[in-house]
């Protein structure tokens, strides 16, 4: 089981992630925090302009008896005194009469902390329970959050109910706002440590299929190419380990073809370079005469090194974009009929009919004229070796009207066709359907991987089909190759 190490991206992200969530917190908790204060503010003025409604007619009977304000003060601090000391009536009554008596509903504001001030008209605080701001004088936007009183239509003074201290221990309006903090700070200590583990847990399955990637790359690097990662997803760590295996695929496959490649040319030269040393030692030893017949022989098998040497290094050259191509505009039916032309007397002499098919009205391409027609004798060549004596094959040239920048050239012979597994290998190098052909009768196999790297190099396509021929009765039969040429305007690939 993978742990994650104190300098992995777990702990990176888990820490950026917890940086975000205490930051949010904090955030959320002050705002919350601020909100929640002045609503309450706002609904505890609210609350005390309607007490004040509620007081306004106690404290007009209380002018109207007493035909002033005088000793008002007293009347409060008495009334608030004997209710804090306990004694309660129910609201809406009072007892006693005259000046004692003190205002309705007074003891329930004074269990809840409200303070009760008076002002005069002129907003002269004349009354206070808390005993601060007596004599002050309020503004007019202090004076609007209270209960004007009024004399047969004459203003005698505001009465205002406001919160009482909110610092104070017994303030209930404090314990409320302190029940709600200790409620919002609980809530973002439970919301982080569930945040956390709902991270942990994703960032988990973000590090796992990484640190799953590096251990194969690793593999990979030490020479395990067959080294895969498990794709458990279908998001993007699904598809970049998809294509993780496909880049180990190809690096397996490419280390594959290359010790091939390597025991592939050790094949193709020792067979010629034994011929030669075995008839040096039969001319050293005196067991072969030397005579022309054996010089000719030792030639033939020298020219046989020198072509494979050519051929390899023609394929190197095109794999590795350093193909020089000496490329012009090309008549193409001037061009196929001479390259034909000049195949015509081996087709002959195996007895195969040899057809050329060509639209009329072709568009001159570009290409090099030297490497293409490698490439007509090529494939004319390799045809020729598969088809009995009695065939036919026939060359053809017509325009792609699907594509119209595109010329397509095709050989088709009456051979006996390639089998469905060896067909996506014949463009191969050393690849032989047949293992068991000798090399005169099968070729060396880089005939059709030349003819591949030339067309490519041009910019064109190619690709194989087989069987062609499907008639009544018969085993299926016959291969077609398939190759496109660019038009001039078109860009190809042109290495060097």
């Amino acid at each position: 089981m993978w742990i994650p190490t104190r300098k992995s991206l777990f702990y990176q992200l888990i820490g950026a992630f917890l940086l975000v969530i205490a930051i949010g917190a904090v955030i959320i908790s002050l705002l919350t925090a601020q909100a929640t204060r002045s609503a309450f503010l706002i609904y505890t003025t609210r609350s005390g302009q309607l007490w004040a409604q509620r007081l306004a007619p106690q404290m007009l009977d209380y002018y109207t008896r007493t035909g002033s304000w005088k000793g008002v003060d007293a009347f409060l601090q008495s009334s608030a005194a004997t209710i804090t000391g306990g004694e309660n009536a129910p609201l809406g009554q009072g007892r006693g009469s005259g000046a004692g008596q003190q205002p309705r509903g007074g003891w329930l504001m004074a269990g809840l902390g409200q303070r009760i001030i008076l002002a005069d008209e002129q907003g002269n605080v004349i009354a206070d329970t808390k005993n601060e701001i007596t004599g002050k004088r309020l503004s007019a936007n202090e004076l609007k959050n209270g209960e004007p009183l009024q004399v047969n239509g004459s203003p005698i003074g505001t009465i205002i109910v406001i919160p009482g201290d909110l610092a104070a221990n017994v303030n209930p309006s404090e314990e409320f706002l302190s029940n709600v903090n200790r409620a919002i700070a609980s809530s973002a200590v439970i919301a982080t440590l569930i945040a956390f583990l709902l991270g942990a847990l994703l960032f988990l399955q973000i590090t796992s299929p990484l640190q799953q990637l590096k251990n194969a790359a690793r593999a990979i690097a030490s020479g395990e190419l067959s080294k895969r990662v498990p794709i458990r997803s279908q998001d993007e760590f699904g598809e970049l380990s998809r294509a993780f295996n496909q880049m180990a695929e190809s690096l397996e496959n490419a280390e594959s073809q290359r010790k091939q490649l390597i025991a592939d040319v050790a094949h193709e030269l020792r067979t010629p370079l034994a011929a030669i040393q075995g008839t040096l030692e039969g001319l050293q030893d005196g067991v072969l005469p030397l005579d022309d017949e054996q010089i000719n022989a030792l030639h033939a098998e020298t020219m046989l090194l020198n072509r494979l040497i050519d051929d390899l290094r023609l394929i190197s050259l095109a794999e590795a974009g350093q193909l020089k191509l000496e490329k012009q505009t090309i008549d193409l039916e001037e061009f196929i009929r001479q390259a034909v032309e000049r195949m015509r007397g081996q087709a002959n002499q195996k007895k195969v009919s040899l057809e050329l098919l060509i639209d009329p009205d072709l568009p001159p391409v570009s290409g090099d004229s030297d490497r293409l027609t490698q490439v007509l004798h090529n494939l004319i060549s390799n045809s020729l070796r598969y088809t009995p004596e009695g065939g036919r094959i026939a060359v053809q040239v017509r325009q792609q009207f699907q594509l119209p920048g595109e010329v397509v050239i095709s050989v088709t012979d009456t051979g006996s066709g390639i089998d469905s597994q060896d067909l996506p290998h014949i463009f191969n190098r050393f690849y032989r359907s047949d293992k068991s052909r000798a090399r005169l009768s099968g070729g060396s196999g880089l005939g059709l991987a030349i003819v591949r790297q030339l067309v490519e190099a041009h910019g064109g396509r190619i690709w194989a089909e087989s069987p062609v021929f499907l008639e009544e009765g018969c085993k299926p039969y016959g291969t077609r190759i398939v190759f496109t040429i660019p038009k001039p305007d078109v860009p190809g690939r042109q290495a060097g």
